[in-house]
């Protein structure tokens, strides 16, 4: 049996931080310059938000002006975040039952380490049974199959991720060897 994955085995190490005072268009070249999808908005060195793609999104749909509208602004609070020692699979249920992409990982005092994202968490995974575990025991895939395929009486009650968009959801189906959530049934 392979050891339990934790937070730390895959966390980003590295984040970008800004200020709550900073502008949402400083902000986001700042997210293009490197490359990534959020930054860490930080009060001094405490996480007090994180503003993602989609706040920016959502701020230029509400005819805000990024150039003028600060992060503090756009960003989404409260901050979750989740110890470096947690299970990856007890992350992946966090974000999924939150409806997120990313958690921050803080450690003693709140300290922040870094950013656990739900790539890191695919890229973790080398299969859907691989982050998930019921009852504290780990389970198989034809096991995790066959309880996903009967979830209508809530015998299974982790999320996992869709083997062909990499999605967590609940709702898995097993297709032609992969588990595929609804959206891909289809296709």
């Amino acid at each position: 049996m392979d050891a339990e994955v934790i937070v730390r085995d895959v966390m980003t190490r590295e984040y970008v931080g800004v200020s709550e005072s900073d502008t949402v268009l400083g902000a986001v070249r700042l997210m293009s310059d490197e490359g990534v999808g959020s930054v860490v908005v930080l009060r001094g060195r405490e996480p007090v938000g994180i503003m993602t793609e989609s706040d920016v999104l959502s701020l230029v749909a509400n005819e805000k002006d990024p150039k003028e509208t600060p992060v503090s602004e756009a960003m989404t609070t409260p901050v979750v975040s989740i110890p470096p020692d947690r299970s990856l699979a007890d992350a992946a249920g966090m974000m999924a039952q939150q409806g997120i992409r990313r958690i921050i990982v803080t450690g003693a005092d709140d300290e922040l380490l870094g950013v656990l994202t739900e790539r890191d968490v695919i890229s973790a995974s080398a299969s859907p049974s691989s982050i998930t575990r019921t009852n504290d025991r780990d389970i198989d895939e034809s096991e995790l199959g066959d309880r996903m395929e009967t979830n209508g009486g809530g015998e299974y009650t982790n999320q996992s991720i869709c083997e062909v968009c990499g999605a967590l959801t609940h709702d898995l189906t097993n297709v032609n060897g992969q588990l595929v959530c609804a959206d891909c049934r289809d296709f």
